[in-house]
This record gives structure tokens, sequence and C-alpha cells, in this order.
């Protein structure tokens, strides 16, 4: 059957203007995004489908542009639509966390990174710069590695610390592995970090390292 025929309250479009998208199944926010199905499939049962096929909604969306346009109903157009959607998201997450004071947003810093590094598929250390009101200045990736490690530079990061007139930063690096785990090497790279930007008075307010399902912060560990 058609969901125009579904009576009104279970048709996806409906049920979250009326109740909010938190009310929705992953399937249902899905076949908002499809807008339709194909032949003999809503678009509920095609995204249902899809989920099974990828393996869920974080698979599907997380997948590259060769994998995702394999899916039914799905193409280019879909794909170019959904990384619109999804950078729409990273943006405004960026601005909220220009507009306030990051240490007291330990969960709006987590779901930044998290979207910003969980997908990447090389480790990647990057760097949150805060001003003196812990506002973000920026954030910049700037170290690359291969799936279990990255050559991270102290004396890089004190440069780019300077040229933001940083206050402090945040440091934040991802797992491959999808284990947030801090290994004995993350926590020494993190020390000689500390050591270098103490020289030039820019103070380390945390290391997060972002994996699969959390994100650990050094601070919260009393690694720091």
């Amino acid at each position: 059957m058609s969901i125009a025929n579904w009576p009104a309250a279970e048709r996806p479009r409906e049920k979250l203007l009326s109740l909010g998208p938190r009310a929705l199944s992953d399937a249902e926010l899905l076949a908002i995004f499809l807008r339709v199905g194909c032949v003999g499939k809503s678009a509920v049962d095609l995204a249902r489908e899809l989920l099974q096929q990828y393996g869920g909604l974080r698979q599907l969306l997380e997948a590259s542009q060769t994998d995702f346009c394999k899916g039914l109903g799905l193409g280019n157009a879909k794909y170019a639509q959904l990384q619109a959607v999804l950078e729409m998201g990273r943006r405004h997450l960026s601005a909220a966390m220009k507009a306030g004071d990051l240490l007291t947003s330990p969960d709006l810093v987590r779901q930044y990174l998290s979207a910003q590094l969980r997908h990447q598929q090389r480790e990647v250390f990057a760097v949150l710069f805060l001003d003196n009101q812990n506002r973000l200045i920026a954030y910049e990736e700037l170290f690359f590695g291969t799936i279990d490690g990255a050559a991270v530079y102290p004396r890089e990061l004190v440069k780019r610390s300077l040229a933001h007139n940083a206050a402090s930063v945040i440091l934040s690096h991802n797992h491959p592995s999808g284990v947030a785990e801090p290994s004995q090497a993350d926590q020494r790279i993190t020390q000689r970090i500390i050591a270098a930007l103490d020289l030039v008075d820019v103070r380390v307010l945390d290391h997060m390292v972002v994996g699969n399902e959390e994100v650990v912060s050094f601070a919260e560990r009393g690694l720091l």
C-alpha cells in the first residue's frame, strides 16, 4: 500500500511534524529522505531493505559514493543530497560551538568531533583552537596517518596555535579500529604537546579519542 493511503498518524512526514524527529525509527527517517519508493515497495519498505543491506543507518550514511550508489533507489543525486545534509549538520554544530564556552558543553564537543572524525578510514589528528573565553576559533586537521597511527609534530601545533592567537586547545584523534581507549603512545604525545604549548602559554584543555561508539576524554580520565 502506498504511504499516501496510510493513516495520517502513521505517515513518516506527518508523524515527524506531530511528534518530532526523535519519535521516528531509522527506517521512517530514511523514508523521508528517499521521498519515494520503487515498484512494489513504499519508501518505508525500501528504507528497511536498505538498512538491512548496509547493516544500519550509520553504515549507509558513511558509505563511499561507489558503495552508496549500489543501493536500490539511490544514485549520485541522492549521494550529493545526503552529503549536503551531513555537512549542514556539521556546520550547525560548529556554529553552536563558536557561540559558547566549550568547557561547559562537553557533549557538544563530543558530537562535533565524532561527526568530523568517526568516519575516517585512517588516523587523523585534529585540534580545536579556542580563545580566552573558551569559544571556538578554528578546527583544523593537522596530521594524517594510516589505519593504526599518525606522526604528530608538537612544533607544528605550536605554530598553528600562535597563528590563531589561541589561548587554549582541545586535541583529538580517531582510532580507525573503532576502540576509543587511549594508548600509551597517545598519552606520551599528549604530554609532549602540553610541554611544547606551555612554552607559549597555550593550555591543553583536553584530548579526546574518537571511536565507533564513544569519545574518551583524557581530562575525565585524569590523564592530563
